[in-house]
């Protein structure tokens, strides 16, 4: 593994062992022994989107490590001001031994992977969120024991959360079924990907059938435009239906699990009962953010 931009590039078995590494960080946590190794190592944590878990989760996670973790807001960067990202990525790989960019476009970030010369990690995208999957299939692994042939499902809007839960869900083992309006369908490429995995993917567009048997229900706010816009009107009238409720659930397995990568719009995508009825599951999937960063870091820098 060079970088990590996107689940497709791994195989896996790369995932899995991304996920016993990370296994292995937090049972050292637990027992109060962090291993430092990024002991002189540098990362450099680039952000172009307000974020809570993902910066503090790999602030905390390199600090733990024993190396240095610098805060950078691509607003108060040149790149704002307009320096191009292939001399910033030049720039920052002189100095850093790895770079955590959060951005919109993903075809920027691989641009920047390309001239870094250093390992870059997709720290969100609007086509990908890596670190966020790794995590959930994490939390699955540790409460369900097997990822292999378990039954995925998410509902929502077909972005980054969606595009990355189907390819990681699949490399997985793991039967998928997402669940979007039509409007609002996963990226092109990533459907393609996934129809070749026959009967273990299928979309559709209706919540009820998609969550039918599930293990596993995860969502993501589907509402992202500014409260009282016209596109966020439209939103709320094209996603009614999609909540997961109580009622909606009666149609996943009884001990479903539900996971939801947070920030939450209560009464949106998820109603207050379904989350705090699964609150437990929700954080631990946030906690793993942590673990599974670090072992990211440590397979990149440290050779794990």
């Amino acid at each position: 593994m060079e970088h990590l931009l996107k689940l497709s590039s791994l195989t896996p078995d790369e995932i899995i062992h991304i996920l016993d590494v990370a296994d292995e960080y937090k049972r050292l946590h637990k027992a109060g022994t962090d291993p430092k190794d990024l002991q002189g190592k540098a990362v450099a944590l680039m952000f172009g989107k307000h974020s809570t878990r993902t910066r503090t989760s790999l602030e905390v996670g390199i600090y733990q490590m024993g190396g240095l973790g610098t805060y950078l807001s691509a607003a108060d960067m040149q790149i704002a001001r307009g320096e191009p990202i292939q001399d910033t990525a030049r720039v920052l790989g002189r100095y850093y031994d790895c770079v955590v960019w959060r951005t919109y476009r993903q075809c920027d970030l691989e641009e920047f992977a390309e001239l870094a010369g250093v390992p870059v990690i997709n720290g969100l995208t609007d086509y990908a969120h890596p670190c966020q999957v790794l995590a959930d299939l994490m939390t699955i692994r540790e409460r369900r024991g097997t990822l292999a042939g378990r039954k995925l499902c998410f509902v929502g809007d077909g972005g980054s959360m969606a595009n990355s839960l189907i390819v990681g869900g699949l490399l997985a083992g793991m039967q998928v079924t997402c669940v979007c309006p039509e409007a609002y369908r996963p990226a092109a490429d990533v459907l393609m990907l996934a129809h070749k995995y026959g009967s273990a993917f299928h979309f559709t567009s209706d919540p009820v059938e998609g969550v039918r048997d599930a293990d596993v229900v995860a969502t993501a706010v589907w509402n992202t435009a500014a409260p009282g816009t016209a596109e966020s009107e439209q939103r709320l009238r094209d996603f009614v239906g999609f909540q997961l409720t109580g009622k909606l659930l009666e149609a996943a397995k009884p001990d479903a699990m539900v996971l939801h990568c947070l920030p939450a719009h209560r009464g949106e995508e998820i109603s207050t009962a379904v989350f705090e009825q699964h609150a437990d599951e929700i954080f631990d999937e946030a906690e793993n953010r942590l673990h599974v960063q670090k072992a990211v870091l440590a397979i990149l820098l440290a050779g794990k």
